[in-house]
This record gives C-alpha cells, sequence and structure tokens, in this order.
C-alpha cells in the first residue's frame, strides 16, 4: 500500500512548518541566553542567522516527516483511521 505522503505536499508542509518555526526560535532564544550551544566540530559549520546551526534546523524538518511517514506507514498497514479521513464526520461541515 501507499502512503502518498509526498504527494500531498502541501498538507506534509503545514504538519512541518509550525514545528520548524518554534524550534528554530526557540534554538535562537537558548543560543543567544548562554543556555546551550553547538560545536563547530560535530556540526557542517554552516551558521544561519541567530547562530543556529544548519544541521539543527535540517533535524526540525527530517524528524517530523519521519514522525508522519511512521503514522502514515502504520495506519495503511493496519488501516486504523487517524481522525482526519474524508467522510470523517467530525470533518464534514455541519449540515
Amino acid at each position: 500500500m501507499r502512503t502518498r505522503v509526498y504527494r500531498r505536499w502541501v498538507r506534509l508542509v503545514f504538519s512541518v512548518l509550525p514545528t520548524v518555526v518554534v524550534f528554530t526560535l526557540w534554538d535562537v532564544y537558548a543560543i543567544n541566553q548562554g543556555h546551550w550551544s553547538f560545536d563547530a566540530n560535530l556540526t557542517t559549520g554552516i551558521i544561519l542567522p541567530g547562530q543556529v546551526p544548519l544541521d539543527e534546523v535540517l533535524f526540525f524538518i527530517a524528524i517530523p516527516i519521519c514522525a508522519i511517514l511512521t503514522l502514515e506507514a502504520v495506519r495503511s498497514a493496519t488501516g486504523l483511521p487517524a481522525g482526519d479521513e474524508v467522510g470523517d464526520s467530525q470533518l464534514d461541515p455541519p449540515s
């Protein structure tokens, strides 16, 4: 069975984007407050505005995508609903 996660790219972007934004801002704050830092020897060395390493932002993109792929794979294999199915009474507008 196919999950078609990448085919529904708009849905994927709207799922991942809030995570990337929130956690990147969190990192910017924590780095600038001196709460944590990143070892330059363990990252690519590409630093984005706010002193956030590119690696960290890519992590914030990759992990939610992996979670979504896992959810969709399990959902596809088991047939269990996730609550966003077309025709779901919770999603249908009131008549």
